[in-house]
C-alpha cells in the first residue's frame, strides 16, 4: 500500500519565492526530519519556493534523497489585488469551489493541481513519498 505524506512548508518569513525560513522554521525543519527518520521514505516531492525545499531539505540531505521540484506545487494565489478581508474571502473560496477573486485561482484549479500530482505518485514505483507543499494548496485536497 502506498503512502503520501503531504507536507506544509515550516514557519517563514514571508511570502514571496524567495522567502526563507525563520529560525523557529528551521527548528521545525529538523524535528520533521526526525519524525520521518522510520517512515522509509524513497521520494521526496516539493514546490519549487525556498521555504518548501529548505522545509524537507534536512531530511533529504540525512537520507541522501533528492529533492524533485513541481510547479503545481506552487502557493495558491487568492488574488492579485491586496485583500484587507482575505481570511474571510479564503473561506468562502473552500464554501463554493468555483469562486475565484481577480488574477486568483479557485479551490477547484488548486485541487486539480495536486490531484494530478498525487495520481502521478500513485503510478509510480515508489511505495512511500513526501510531498512539500503550501497551506492554502494543502487545504484544497
Amino acid at each position: 500500500m502506498k503512502k503520501i505524506y503531504v507536507i506544509r512548508h515550516c514557519e517563514a518569513e514571508g511570502q514571496p519565492p524567495e522567502a526563507p525560513l525563520t529560525e523557529r522554521g528551521w527548528n521545525q525543519a529538523l524535528n520533521l526530519s526526525n519524525n520521518f527518520s522510520q517512515k522509509n521514505i524513497e521520494r521526496i516531492i516539493s514546490s519549487p519556493f525556498k521555504r518548501a525545499i529548505d522545509t524537507i531539505q534536512p531530511f533529504a540531505e540525512a537520507y541522501n534523497i533528492k529533492v524533485e521540484t513541481n510547479d503545481k506545487l506552487t502557493e495558491r494565489v487568492l488574488s492579485s489585488k491586496n485583500l484587507s478581508d482575505w481570511p474571510e474571502k479564503l473561506s468562502n473560496t473552500f464554501d463554493d469551489m468555483e469562486l475565484k477573486y481577480e488574477g486568483g485561482e479557485s479551490s477547484q484549479e488548486a485541487m486539480e493541481r495536486i490531484v494530478e500530482v498525487v495520481e502521478e505518485v500513485f503510478e509510480s514505483e515508489y511505495d512511500n513519498t513526501i510531498i512539500v507543499t503550501h497551506g492554502n494548496l494543502k487545504v484544497s485536497i
